[in-house]
């Protein structure tokens, strides 16, 4: 503890820096201490002193080759010899300040003109740091890709727009802001024509859908209260797609329905969130959309302009079991399906558990309309309009905007030319342990999870800080490194779950909705060194993002697989999923909140083997799903491993 600092909002070890300055090799580095001095008062900066025949250029560029640039020591003192006390042991106190030539020209350096000042701002504020310089690179400082779609939604809100690749690509303060103005343009999303009060909907009414007098009969025949119950019509996205393909296949359960069990202290508790959630469905129009489908060239979204929360009260008796296990017997998705014609695409069912004094809730969430994001979103404006804090919540932002984002953003022939040179050599599935199946049910799949342990979490936001990458991408090269081992071969291609929200329109940080699109990733584990892997993986990834909305049907046409064969049979779905704690609040105290008590949640996809990483602020927990026939806690310690 003695030697840790505190400089810009960030901890530092500096034996760390020590330790990455001396590799450099003996004779280059010589002896070396690192220091944290303030010789004017507020302003504090890191400085090297070391004794070796390397020039103080060479030493810096070891310092900003292998550590992120606010561990970069700020000036490098070159000594004879380091000042020792009569004891024997460094005097700190008699090392020299150092001169002008000392000090880096890549030091701290203040935000230039408007733009930077304005993005130096919205940088310090997000990442909570103290300030922010023009060569500072996002990822470095802590950012990752939920950050940046907060970040771009700010900056939209400041009038400054951008590429989302941008902040990827060049994620220093200069070069964003250099970028400010330049790429394309945001989709120009058409208006909604359909008037409050209509009691007929005509084709020209419709700005996002192309339907005749006779689909809209159609469409309007599966809504309650007809036209005048309608407030939108507009198509899919593109894995809501490919979700309801499988919704339909499927005969039995429903592998997309995502089940939470809650347990309330009292009766009037369960009624005040049941409560809550029908004002949430009230505010955003995806919580009042039904899917139609029948006699329509293509599936459409149907958005009521009201929509009640179906609710059933079931008996149950303790005696036969937990209550929780009970409802999931009976309503879960293993046998359970809901009609997605029927808004909103959410059930609950509840009973009283008299053996534990309370009652217990089931929500089904299908993925139609909600990913993970969006059910946060759900319970946290639940939690604040159940508390009487409606002015904590943020104005309510469309879905069309997301579908018209989606539908006239990149061309089909972008996409096209995009996934053809990255998968147009690709022959056979990449298919670890064998497995093939990837229009399962669910049914034979086994769960487990694991931290990894504390010092290798710190470990990889390390090395992905010092490397200017984020950690997922180091945890997308693990992973392309499990499937290697497992298929024995060099080239591999998985599915990588895409927030969806980066180029989502306006307000997409805060939409409710179902954002997140599955797409391929093609990795090669050759014989190259693993920060040029690392960097690899970071320019995929970013590059993907130009095509996060693109359909998986044109980007596994774009491969040579037969059409009958699978691309890819794994999933890897990085989230960030901190749950910051208040003060002095324990997790226990967290966990039961309001008399409400999270007891099960589980998700599941049609895939044979999906790994989810959480990252949870700190530490990362890995979630396998497996055939049980392969073992999740295998796949677990294969990650752990790599």
């Amino acid at each position: 503890n003695d030697f840790q600092v505190k400089i810009r909002g960030f901890r530092i070890e500096l034996g760390e820096i020590e330790a990455k300055l001396a590799a450099l090799g003996a004779e280059e580095a010589g002896d070396v201490v690192v220091l944290a001095r303030e010789d004017q008062p507020g302003d504090k900066r890191l400085v090297a002193y070391y004794t070796g025949t390397a020039s103080a250029e060479q030493l810096r560029a070891q310092a900003e080759a292998t550590l992120p640039s606010y561990m970069v020591p700020a000036a490098c003192v070159q000594l004879a010899s380091l000042p020792l006390n009569p004891n024997g042991k460094l005097d700190r106190k008699a090392l020299p300040a150092p001169d002008e030539q000392a000090w880096s020209r890549r030091a701290y350096e203040a935000p230039q003109g408007e733009v930077e000042a304005t993005l130096a701002a919205l940088w310090a504020e997000l990442l909570q740091i103290e300030r922010v310089g023009r060569h500072d690179n996002f990822f470095e400082l802590g950012g990752h890709s939920l950050m940046a779609v907060s970040l771009i939604e700010r900056m939209r809100r400041a009038g400054l727009h951008t590429d989302v690749r941008a902040l990827f690509l060049s994620p220093t303060l200069a070069a964003v802001a250099a970028a400010v103005g330049i790429g394309s343009a945001p989709v120009q999303v058409p208006p909604n024509l359909i008037p409050e009060g209509a009691t007929t909907i005509t084709p020209e009414m419709l700005t996002l859908a192309t339907l005749d007098e006779e689909a809209i009969a159609h469409v309007l025949a599966t809504v309650p209260g007809g036209a005048a119950n309608v407030q939108d019509i507009y198509p899919l996205a593109p894995l809501q797609e490919g979700i309801l393909f499988h919704h339909l296949m499927e005969k039995e359960g429903d592998p997309y329905l995502l089940p939470t069990l809650c347990a309330f202290s009292s009766q009037e508790q369960l009624e005040r969130f049941l409560a809550a959630i029908q004002q949430v469905i009230a505010r955003h129009d995806i919580l009042r959309t039904g899917i139609a489908w029948q006699s329509l060239d293509q599936p459409m979204q149907v958005v009521r302009r009201h929509a009640e929360l179906p609710f059933q009260s079931v008996s149950l008796d303790p005696q036969h079991g937990d209550i929780g296990s009970q409802l999931l017997a009976q309503f879960g998705p293993r046998h359970f399906r809901i009609d997605v014609s029927q808004a909103p695409l959410l059930r609950t069912f509840a009973a009283h558990d008299s053996a534990q004094g309370r009652w217990v809730l089931l929500v089904l969430a299908h993925h139609l309309a909600i990913d993970h994001t969006t059910l946060e979103l759900l319970v946290e404006e639940a939690s604040l309009i159940k508390n009487g804090r409606m002015e904590a919540l943020a104005p309510p932002a469309p879905f069309r905007n997301f579908v018209a984002q989606a539908r006239l953003g990149v061309s089909q022939a972008e996409h096209e030319a995009f996934f053809r040179q990255m998968l147009g050599d690709i022959e056979e599935p990449t298919a670890p342990f064998g497995l093939l199946d990837v229009q399962g049910d669910g049914a034979d799949i086994e769960e487990r999870s694991q931290m990894l342990p504390t010092a290798l979490s710190q470990a990889l936001r390390q090395r992905a800080r010092s490397l200017g990458v984020s950690a997922a991408s180091l945890m997308h090269l693990a992973w392309a490194l499990v499937l290697a081992r497992t298929t024995g071969r060099q080239d591999v291609v998985f599915g990588t779950v895409l927030f969806g929200r980066m180029q989502g329109g306006e307000r997409a940080d805060r939409a409710l909705g179902m954002f997140i699109n599955t797409l391929p990733l093609r990795l090669s584990i050759d014989g190259r060194r693993i920060d040029e892997l690392a960097r690899q993986v970071h320019r995929l990834l970013t590059q993907l993002l130009r095509h996060e909305h693109a359909p998986l049907a044109l980007a596994q046409r774009c491969s040579a697989v037969p059409a009958q064969a699978p691309l890819f049979s794994s999933l890897l779905n990085f989230r960030y999923a901190p749950r910051p704690l208040n003060e002095g609040e324990s997790e226990g105290e967290a966990a039961h909140e309001d008399g409400i008590e999270e007891i099960h949640s589980e998700e599941r996809t049609n895939y044979p083997l999906t790994l989810a990483v959480d990252d949870l602020g700190e530490d990362f927990m890995l979630t396998a799903q497996v055939q049980a026939s392969v073992g999740a806690e295998r796949v677990c310690a294969l990650m752990h491993t790599a």
